[in-house]
């Protein structure tokens, strides 16, 4: 049975020209060899699994190569080239800084240097996560790496640029390698698959790319762990449930939920989600991410930014063109926020689902500007106003009319001197009209003095209408005590949670008063209290709305001691005095 080799290590580039995703690296270097302008030191940067190391190895070998070819990459039949390819090269030497880092090593390195090549012009030593050095062993390497001998080479690599010391730095050419794009993965993929006979849907190649994220030998080593799974088959429902990964289905449909505001369904697929086993974290994540993609998929400009296929371009732009680009804007904030504070929250799942609902509710606000911060007021999740609240107690306003009609209007009514078998009340714009409680009486039975009481008498009120009291009313003074807490921006957050725990309570039709426990409470309410009474009086429409705040009194007992009381106290309190006081028979004086 033939040794099995990983995709990784089995296609792994030779020459520049195999390289993926770095051609702008492997042209510069190349043009560097074909005119002989070689530098004493290159620092290869750049994330893990784009070709940092690979790219070293293939410099060090072209550079010693007795007969290079006419496009400057090695022959690969020379010593040299045959030597290395056998992995007994002496001219080329790797050091793994990340096991080897303390001084002694880079001193053992430096009596390396000082040998001159017996074959070939060059002695080439790669030094991969050259970051893990220690202070003391960049220190004794920077004499030789400023000015080594001229027949050597250095190639330093790493995936942590910022550790590196400037003066490192400094004495490098300095290549930044990029993350490999999801087509030139995709592209690779292919071709592995093809040189294997591997059936593969390129929907799943997709997957397999986006998961590796710019990583060439992670995107290698999960084809070969989904070749495994599928023996050979490579699809794309096999891929989602191998990878764990989300479909990007769920997303569309949970989009289509929200811009619907359709709450009750968006909350019952994210229970679907995490019924199937996916955190909520990487949900809300996903989430965010597919917002991106929408976001980014409306210009033509900014659609290179989608790394998808050409299905999935097409399906992102037909579902951001019904999303407004503020509802964009603010449901990638959300989202962002949800993200961050996730792993803070005790209730992980309430966190994730009001982040749902508050993008619901974006999708009717006009008040955000692109790329501001959304309007300060917050939306509150039942939408019962304080007309909603005066319409569901519509039956009781007869009733409160009838408490309240003006003394003048009453006694027009007991003067009526014609019956009327119906009697109209006005509430405002409603006409109710109530059967008299007295029988129908002939003309000639019906009393003449001026204060026999009428059949039916005809009472129009000045009430304000049930979707507009004129008057305070505790149930609706509340709940607009509340909104206008709402009201209140994000910098005077603790000032609505104060107002939060405080219950209005109707004193007088135009006045209400409030308790506070404390002086600065009451301060603070005072600074707004302005705005409050305006708010409160355009709400439920009544005009010279008055508030009385009131300092809740709190009764602290003081009882003075005098002396010989304290003393006794502090014997009853102490027993270690108490037996201080026994022994010396102290007294106080």
């Amino acid at each position: 049975m033939e040794q099995y080799i990983v995709s990784a290590r089995k296609y792994r580039p030779a020459t520049f020209d195999m390289v993926v995703g770095q051609r702008a690296l492997t042209t510069t270097l190349l043009n560097a060899i074909r005119t002989g302008k070689l530098a004493h030191a290159y620092l290869f940067c750049g994330p893990r699994g784009v070709g940092k190391t690979t790219c070293a190895r293939i410099f060090a070998k072209t550079i010693t190569c007795e007969h290079l070819g006419e496009n400057g990459e090695p022959c690969g039949e020379c010593e040299s080239c045959r030597a290395f390819d056998e992995g007994r090269s002496m001219n080329i030497h790797e050091l793994d800084a990340a096991s080897n880092n303390s001084v002694d090593d880079i001193r053992e390195l430096i009596d390396q240097v000082r040998i001159p090549p017996q074959v070939g012009r060059y002695k080439v030593f790669i030094i991969d996560e050259v970051h893990m050095l220690s202070q003391q062993a960049f220190n004794a390497f920077l004499k030789t790496l400023e000015e080594p001998p001229k027949y050597v080479i250095f190639i330093l690599a790493t995936t942590e640029k910022h550790k590196i010391l400037p003066t490192i730095l400094s004495r490098c050419q300095v290549y930044d390698f990029a993350r490999i794009t999801l087509k030139s993965t995709v592209d690779h993929l292919k071709y592995v698959a093809e040189k294997e006979g591997y059936t593969v849907e390129e929907e799943a190649l997709n997957l397999i790319a986006q998961k590796a994220d710019g990583g060439m030998r992670d995107a290698l080593s999960i084809f070969d762990q989904m070749v495994s799974f599928t023996q050979g088959n490579v699809t794309y429902q096999a891929t989602l449930e191998n990878l764990n990964i989300l479909d990007s289905e769920y997303y569309f449909r949970m989009v289509d939920l929200l811009l619907a505001k359709n709450v009750e369904e968006s909350l019952l697929l994210y229970n679907e989600i995490v019924e199937k086993g996916f955190d909520g974290g990487n949900f809300i994540g996903g989430l965010a991410s597919h917002f991106r993609s929408l976001l980014v998929s409306r210009d033509a400009k900014t659609l290179p930014l989608l790394e998808v296929s050409e299905a999935q371009q097409q399906r992102f732009h037909e579902q951001t063109m019904r999303c407004r680009p503020q509802f964009l804007y603010r449901a990638i904030r959300l989202c962002n926020d949800c993200d961050l504070g996730y792993r803070q929250s005790r209730n992980k799942r309430l966190q994730v689902e009001l982040c749902l609902i508050q993008v619901a509710e974006a999708t009717d606000d006009d008040g955000a500007g692109a790329g501001r911060r959304p309007a300060k007021i917050l939306k509150p999740l039942f939408k019962q106003t304080v007309a909603q609240v005066a319409a569901a107690s519509a039956p009781a306003a007869p009733q409160m009319a009838a408490n309240v009609v003006a003394p003048r209007q009453a006694t027009a009514a007991k003067k009526a001197p014609e019956p009327q078998k119906l009697a109209t009340l006005n509430l405002a714009s409603t006409s109710i009209r109530i059967p008299s409680a007295r029988p129908q009486q002939s003309p000639a039975s019906q009393p003449t003095s001026p204060q026999a009481a009428p059949t039916a008498s005809t009472v129009t009120t000045s009430t304000p209408s049930a979707t507009a009291p004129k008057v305070l009313d505790t149930e609706r003074l509340i709940l607009a005590w509340q909104q206008f807490a709402n009201t209140l921006p994000q910098s005077e957050a603790v000032t609505a949670q104060r107002l939060r725990a405080i219950t209005p309570e109707v004193t007088s039709p135009t006045s209400f008063s409030i308790t506070v426990s404390n002086p600065f409470i009451q301060k603070a309410i005072e600074k707004i209290g302005k705005d409050i009474r305006a708010y409160i009086g355009q709400e439920l429409q009544v005009p010279g709305v008055s508030m009385d705040i009131k300092l809740a009194a709190i009764d602290v007992a003081v009882k003075s001691y005098s002396k010989p009381d304290l003393f006794q106290k502090m014997l009853k309190d102490s027993v270690a005095l108490k037996q201080l006081h026994q022994i010396f028979e102290l007294e106080i004086e």
